[in-house]
């Protein structure tokens, strides 16, 4: 009964870190609100992979791990952007982006939770990845115009809701001998964040931005060749109907 417990155990602890990340951020530590919601990320990626080891998958565990994550990737990452960057901003503009976020994120979910088959890939930006772009992009501030921050936002929560596709990585699991493994990494990481939780927040903005991105790549090359045959067919079409027309 315990070890079917261990998942949801790690659900909590993300939404606990989503509440803390929030509490910081009001307290004037976005650094260590944003290294909560990168450690979230992380207990995040680990409880599914856990209930699958132990065989103690559950609709329970699936709603509360959804639940979780629209605290602790899509309202603090939006509170962290908004108390940072975007009170210089007008009201109403800055309550509606910020809220915009998580709405997405919400919806993102509600996708996820009702697509039934496994495609191997992700429709839409995950909110886990969405929220640690947003969370780390916060800490740039001062070297980030907030017009930038706000269409990166209003980007990322786009992104979400998008029918891109991002790899999917959750196939990747934990075996059942290695679970052992798990404390001791999210104990270390604790440790890592609270020992540098500037530089790390920083460093690990990169790899997200760039799985952020990537998805807008592939995209891109996926729709290049069916427009350049549509143009293709419109030029043979316009040549036809004037080779058609009487002399």
């Amino acid at each position: 009964m315990i070890a079917k417990s261990i998942p949801s155990l790690l659900t909590v602890g993300n939404l606990f870190l989503g509440i803390i990340a929030i509490i910081m951020v009001f307290n004037g530590k976005p650094e260590m609100a944003a290294m909560m919601v990168l450690i979230a990320m992380l207990l995040d990626g680990v409880d599914g992979r856990v209930a699958r080891a132990l065989n103690a998958q559950s609709e329970f565990g699936k709603e509360l791990d959804s639940l979780s994550d629209v605290i602790s990737f899509g309202v603090a990452p939006a509170f962290i952007m908004y108390v940072v960057a975007f009170q210089e901003l007008s009201p109403a503009l800055a309550w509606i982006v910020t809220a915009l976020f998580p709405i997405c994120g919400a919806l993102r979910l509600a996708r996820f939770n009702v697509i039934t088959s496994s495609v191997g890939y992700f429709i839409g930006l995950p909110i886990p990845a969405a929220g640690g772009v947003l969370a780390t992009l916060a800490l740039f501030k001062e070297d980030i115009p907030v017009g930038v921050l706000l269409a990166s936002t209003l980007l990322l929560s786009f992104l979400m809701v998008s029918t891109i596709r991002y790899p999917n990585f959750k196939k990747v699991g934990i075996p059942r001998s290695a679970i052992w493994v798990v404390p001791i990494v999210v104990a270390v990481s604790i440790a890592l964040g609270l020992l540098f939780e500037n530089q790390l927040s920083k460093i690990l903005f990169v790899p997200l931005l760039l799985y952020a991105l990537y998805g807008l790549k592939k995209n891109v090359d996926r729709r290049l060749p069916k427009l350049r045959k549509r143009r293709k067919l419109k030029e043979e079409d316009a040549e036809s109907a004037k080779s058609e027309k009487p002399a």
